[in-house]
């Protein structure tokens, strides 16, 4: 017989108050969990590494419960990058449209592309997340002293929380870091680790930073069978303000959402797909399907019962989870279908 865990009392105090659900299943595995990590006595830095990791996500979740509902974009680029380079210019003028139409925008918090996201956006419709490097002085002076700011110790905390509350990302050219979170970006869509999003290579009018990227992905990368050709429709390439601007904007057309109920993806769209809609889709992408067909349905229970996004239109199939780049030219497919 399985003993009592001997913090099961404690743990079940704790979520005396919260309701029965997802959220306490969750809540209970988060405190079980911390428990087990302290109960295995592990070395110093270790419990100094999950303390701080947890705490610092603990404060970024905090800080954006004030923008929930808001689309949000990541703009990602250099700290060296200078006020009167074009990209400062153009990474100002694409935040700047972008929050005219509705958008937050989050940076970094440092200088450079950065900064220059922030001013085209305003400090209202701005978001920090700030990494403590030792040569660079905290937040910039659009966005330090807000309450939608926050600092971080960790990169890989600080990348999830870049990432997670964002629909759509404009990368300009930048170093190490802003590679590093391009290359994370993209990886995670091709792999289905994170959700199909637009992703926009932002250069500047002769200037073919990401053009030399993207000519190395394919001569190197798709060349040599390291990635698929299609895994470069994950992410658009421009020296347009403007295209970029609607490809962030017009990738929610019609696309909403989607979710895994069982074997099923489910796609919501803002307009029911006619029958000739659905056939198109059959047409051109039904070898993504594990088996039968993409159709349109309508609520799932699991969608039911937690009242998600109901008043949507949908589309289910039974993905093969394989060949995201695909998933994603299906989702602008399915934009294709209703005019700009």
């Amino acid at each position: 017989m399985k003993q009592p865990h001997a913090a099961d009392e404690l743990i079940a105090s704790l979520l005396a108050d919260v309701p029965a659900g997802a959220d306490r299943r969750y809540s209970q595995q988060l405190l079980r969990a911390a428990v087990d990590v302290v109960m295995q006595h592990p070395q110093t830095l270790d419990l100094k590494i999950a303390a701080a990791a947890l705490e610092e996500m603990g404060d970024a979740f905090a800080m954006f419960v004030s923008s929930r509902g808001v689309p949000k974009v990541t703009i990602f680029g250099s700290a060296r990058t200078k006020p009167d380079d074009p990209l400062y210019a153009a990474a100002r003028d694409v935040a700047q449209h972008l929050a005219a139409k509705g958008w937050m925008v989050i940076t970094g918090a440092g200088p450079g592309i950065m900064q220059a996201g922030m001013e085209g956006a305003g400090r209202a419709n701005s978001i920090g997340v700030s990494i403590r490097l030792p040569f660079e002085q905290g937040a910039n002076p659009v966005i330090a002293g807000d309450e939608k700011y926050v600092s971080m110790k960790y990169f890989f905390t600080r990348k999830l929380m870049l990432v997670k509350e964002s629909k759509g990302f404009v990368c300009l050219p930048g170093g190490f870091g802003t590679l590093d979170e391009t290359f994370e970006l993209i990886t995670l869509t091709q792999t289905g680790k994170g959700l199909p999003v637009p992703i926009v290579l932002l250069d500047t009018p002769g200037d073919p930073y990401w053009e030399t990227v993207d000519e190395f992905i394919r001569e190197q990368l798709v060349d040599r069978g390291l990635v698929s050709a299609a895994d470069t429709s994950l992410y658009l390439i421009t020296d347009s303000c403007e295209i970029a601007v609607n490809e962030i904007v017009g990738f929610y057309r019609n696309y909403d959402s989607l979710r895994y109920v069982g074997d099923q993806l489910v796609i919501r769209l803002q307009f029911q797909p006619t029958a000739d809609d659905l056939a198109t889709l059959n047409r051109r992408f039904g070898y993504l399907c594990k088996q039968g067909a993409i159709v349109a349905a309508a609520p799932t229970e699991p969608e039911r019962r937690e009242g998600d996004r109901l008043d949507l239109a949908r589309i289910t199939f039974a993905f093969a989870k394989h060949g995201y780049g695909d998933l994603r030219r299906l989702i602008d497919c399915c934009n294709s279908f209703v005019d700009d």
